[in-house]
């Protein structure tokens, strides 16, 4: 035993002396959340909007008030025909328009938009907005109650994709890496004749990155409750129970491809291939997993990632109890079991 902890804080020792790992390590959860929260977002505001009206009555006018006053338009210009807000729009001074018909006030209908629709799912959301506050009299963001997420603020999504993301990657990628690293350098066979068992080298190995991912998710969930504002409307401790499945799912996905990979690059391009990408692109970190084609459905439904955001979501955000997630942590619990399987037999066949 004594010797098993020497060798995890023989690894613990090496990890906190490469300055640049610890940087990487903790800096990209923070500028990610800081990115994800205040740079990168779908969140509606100021959208640049041109009137067009060719009568101006009173509940006309009230409409055009709560436009202004609210945080989600800004009201550049007034025009008197289509014609000339298309022109606005074309020349970029303008996002959208909103043309008033001459029976809006008797009927609150005849109201047409005209919008930039050069990204498409924005000005889905600018015309849902727009109509909202143009309908509704208490000024509030879409005609309707919002569950969960009230003010529409994508940080509500992104945080738990954020978690979903790092974790992976820091867990997976910072394992194979650092075991093809002393494969690189010819000291993993001098391990592996110390009295210490193989498998206990790996696992020593694997603990300060289990204790690494442990720390960058409670950073992760402290940024997003006290610097996002978002909730954590579920059972803490069910949060972190799943969080430990999937960060033990990413150490076996790491030291499967350790097994792989013979040199550091090698364990990178892997690693980028088969963590990065599929992370981003099918996890439904930014594209929701219904919208996409039948056959990359069935892709991502291999990818754990999917599901550990799924209940993340669920719990977080809806605070929904264990019973709701189940799903998601039975499949989670699946693939934590074959890849620790298929990874301890790969490593036990090397050392054969």
């Amino acid at each position: 035993m004594k010797q098993f902890i020497s060798f995890v804080i023989k690894e613990t020792k090496h990890i906190l002396r490469d300055k640049r790992t610890m940087l990487i390590l903790f800096g990209m959860p923070l500028v990610l959340m800081l990115l994800f929260g205040f740079a990168i977002t779908t969140d509606v505001r100021n959208v640049r909007t041109v009137i067009v009206t060719s009568s101006m009555d009173h509940l006309t006018q009230q409409a055009i008030d709560r436009l202004a006053a609210s945080e989600y338009f800004t009201v550049v210009k007034a025009v008197s025909t289509p014609q000339e807000a298309e022109r606005v729009i074309r020349s970029q001074q303008a996002d959208m328009a909103i043309v008033f018909g001459p029976d809006f006030a008797s009927k609150r209908s005849g109201v047409q938009f005209i919008v930039d629709g050069a990204d498409p799912n924005m000005a889905q959301m600018w015309t849902t907005y727009a109509l909202g506050v143009l309908l509704n009299t208490e000024g509030g963001a879409v005609n309707s109650k919002m569950l969960y997420n009230p003010q529409m603020r994508s940080a509500y999504n992104f945080v738990p994709a954020i978690m979903g993301m790092l974790l992976m990657l820091v867990c997976a990628m910072m394992t194979s890496i650092s075991i093809v690293r002393e494969k690189e350098k010819g000291t993993m066979e001098v391990l592996l004749v110390s009295p210490v068992k193989p498998l206990m080298i790996i696992v020593a190995k694997a603990i300060p990155y289990l204790v690494l991912a442990f720390a960058i998710l409670v950073i992760i969930l402290l940024m997003g409750r006290f610097v996002l504002g978002v909730p954590l409307a579920g059972s803490l401790f069910w949060i972190l129970v799943i969080s430990v499945i999937y960060i033990l799912l990413a150490l076996s996905l790491g030291l499967l491809i350790s097994n792989v990979a013979q040199t550091q690059l090698v364990a990178l391009l892997l690693s980028a291939m088969v963590l990065l990408m599929p992370i981003v692109m099918l996890s439904g970190m930014l594209f929701p997993v219904e919208s996409m084609p039948t056959v990359l459905q069935w892709v991502s439904a291999i990818v754990p990632p999917r599901y550990y955001i799924e209940a993340m979501r669920k719990l977080m955000i809806m605070g929904v109890g264990i019973e709701q997630v189940l799903r998601e942590t039975g499949i989670l619990l699946l693939m934590l079991v074959v890849l620790m399987t298929l990874a301890l037999v790969k490593f036990n066949k090397r050392l054969e």
